[in-house]
C-alpha cells in the first residue's frame, strides 16, 4: 500500500509542477494561482479518498465501505455491493460446508475424502474409529502412508473398484473387519465410505456354526433311533420280545434327546427375540426352590447327596416360568457334572445392596479357566463326549444367560478343575421382596 500511495503522490506533485510551470509561463499570475488553487484541492480530495479506499482494502473482510459523494460515492457503492454479495456467498458456503459435515458426522459409516495425491482432506469420527486414526494428527497425511495393507493399496490403483467393497483388516486395528468402498469425488478427489463389519461376520460365523452344530446334535440321535427301530423290523418274528422292546426303548430314549433339544431351541429362541419383558408377578422363593429340588432329585434318582439352604429374601419378581427354568438347568448341571455319591448343594440367600443369590455348588469334575468365558454360548462343550453322556443339550447355560438379562441379574462362574463348581444367579434388590 505505501509502494502505491508513494507512487500516486509523485505523479500528483509532477502534475501540479508542470502544470504550475505552463500557467506561470503564460503570464497570468493571479488566474494561475487561482487554478493551481483549485487544481491542488482537487488532487488533495482524490489523494484524500484513494487513502480512504487503500485503508478499506487492508482492514478485515466484512469492515463497511467507506462513505462519500459523486463519482467516488458510486466507486464505493459499487464496492460495498460487491462486497456484500461476496460475504453473503462466503456464509452461504460455509453454512453449507457446516450442514455437509454434520450430515457426514451423522452416518453410522465412516467418509474420508482424499485429494488427488491422496492425502487426507477430511473424515468424520466413525472413519476415525474404523482406521484407527486421528482427525487432528492425521489430516493432511497420505493415507497409502497410513494403510500400508497392500491389497487397500491395490484397490486404490485399480480403475474397476467403482461400487466393489474391498473386505480389508489393518494393522492399525487389529481384530476389526472392515468394508471399504471408493468412489470419484469431485475435482480428482477420492471418497471412501468405510463400514466395520465386525459383528456381522460374527453374527454370520455364529449363525453357520448354528446350523452345524444343530444338524450335527439330531443327526446323532436321529441316527440311532432309525437304526434301532430298522432293525427291531427286520427281526420281528425271528426275536424274543424282550430284545425288540429293548431296541424300542432306546429309540425312544433318543427321541426322547431329540424332544429335549427342540424343546430347548425354541425356548432360546423366544428368549433372543424381541419377545416382551418378563412378568412382574411375584414368586415364593420357598416354593420355586421346593419345585427345583425335587426335580433335580428326580433327575440324580439317589446318585447323589442333594441339599438345599434357604436363608435368602422370601420372594423374587419375575416370570416363574423362565427362572425355574434358569434355576432347574443350573442344578441339573451339577447332577449330570458330578460323580455319583457326590455332594450338591442348592442354596438361596442375600446378596449385597438388597439383592438374592441362587446358588448350585458340586464338587465334580471342575472347569478350566479358559473355558468359563465360553460357557454360555450355544452348543458350547468343555468335553464333548462327556457332555453326551450325561445327556444335556448343550443350551442349557445359554437359555440361563438369557433368562438372568431379562431379569437384570448376573451369572457368576467359580470352578477349578477336579475341585467342582459354584454356578450363582444374583439379582438386584429392585427384583427381591423380603
Amino acid at each position: 500500500m505505501k509502494a502505491v500511495l508513494a507512487e500516486f503522490l509523485v505523479a500528483v506533485l509532477l502534475t501540479m509542477l508542470a502544470t504550475l510551470a505552463g500557467w506561470l509561463a503564460a503570464g497570468e499570475r493571479g488566474a494561475t494561482l487561482l487554478l493551481f488553487g483549485a487544481v491542488t484541492f482537487f488532487f488533495l480530495r482524490q489523494l484524500w479518498m484513494v487513502l480512504r479506499l487503500l485503508h478499506w482494502a487492508a482492514c478485515p473482510l466484512g469492515t463497511p465501505t467507506p462513505s462519500a459523494s459523486g463519482a467516488w460515492g458510486a466507486v464505493f457503492e459499487a464496492l460495498h455491493r460487491r462486497a456484500r454479495l461476496a460475504r453473503a456467498e462466503r456464509e452461504q458456503a460455509t453454512s453449507e460446508l457446516a450442514r455437509f459435515r454434520r450430515a457426514a458426522e451423522a452416518l453410522p459409516d465412516g467418509v474420508v475424502i482424499l485429494d488427488g495425491h491422496r492425502a487426507i482432506e477430511w473424515m468424520n469420527v466413525q472413519a476415525e474409529a474404523c482406521f484407527g486414526l486421528k482427525a487432528s494428527v492425521d489430516t493432511g497425511s497420505r493415507i497409502t502412508h497410513l494403510l500400508r495393507e497392500p491389497e487397500f493399496l491395490e484397490y486404490l490403483d485399480s480403475s474397476d473398484h467403482r461400487g466393489v467393497p474391498l473386505e480389508l483388516q489393518t494393522q492399525r486395528n487389529p481384530g476389526r473387519s472392515l468394508q471399504v468402498q471408493a468412489a470419484p469425488f469431485a475435482a480428482g478427489r477420492t471418497l471412501l465410505l468405510v463400514r466395520d463389519v465386525t459383528q456381522l461376520q460374527k453374527l454370520a460365523t455364529m449363525r453357520r456354526d448354528f446350523v452345524a452344530n444343530v444338524s450335527h446334535e439330531l443327526k446323532t440321535p436321529l441316527t440311532v433311533t432309525l437304526g434301532f427301530v430298522e432293525t427291531a423290523l427286520e427281526v420281528l418274528h425271528d426275536t424274543p420280545p424282550q430284545e425288540i422292546a429293548q431296541y424300542l426303548q432306546t429309540a425312544a430314549e433318543q427321541a426322547q434327546r431329540m424332544q429335549q433339544l427342540i424343546d430347548d431351541l425354541l425356548t432360546l429362541s423366544s428368549l433372543e427375540t424381541d419377545s416382551p419383558p418378563p412378568l412382574e408377578d411375584p414368586i415364593d422363593a420357598a416354593e420355586l426352590l421346593a419345585d427345583v429340588c425335587r426335580e433335580v432329585q428326580a433327575l440324580s434318582a439317589g446318585r447323589h447327596r442333594i441339599t438345599l439352604e434357604n436363608d435368602g429374601p422370601c420372594g423374587l419378581l419375575g416370570s416363574g416360568r423362565e427362572l425355574r427354568s434358569a434355576f432347574a438347568n443350573l442344578a441339573g448341571n451339577a447332577v449330570r457334572y458330578s460323580p455319583q455319591g457326590g455332594e450338591i448343594l442348592l442354596s438361596w440367600s442375600g446378596a449385597g445392596e438388597g439383592g438374592a443369590r441362587f446358588s448350585v455348588s458340586d464338587h465334580g469334575i471342575g472347569i478350566s479357566r479358559e473355558h468359563l468365558p465360553r460357557l454360555t454360548e450355544r452348543f458350547y462343550r468343555v468335553d464333548r463326549g462327556r457332555s453326551r453322556e450325561a445327556g444335556g443339550t448343550g443350551l442349557g447355560l445359554a437359555i440361563v444367560k438369557h433368562v438372568l438379562e431379562r431379569h437384570q441379574a448376573a451369572l457368576q462362574i467359580e470352578s477349578e478343575p477336579g475341585q467342582g463348581s459354584r454356578f450363582s444367579a444374583v439379582f438386584p434388590s429392585h427384583r427381591v421382596q423380603s
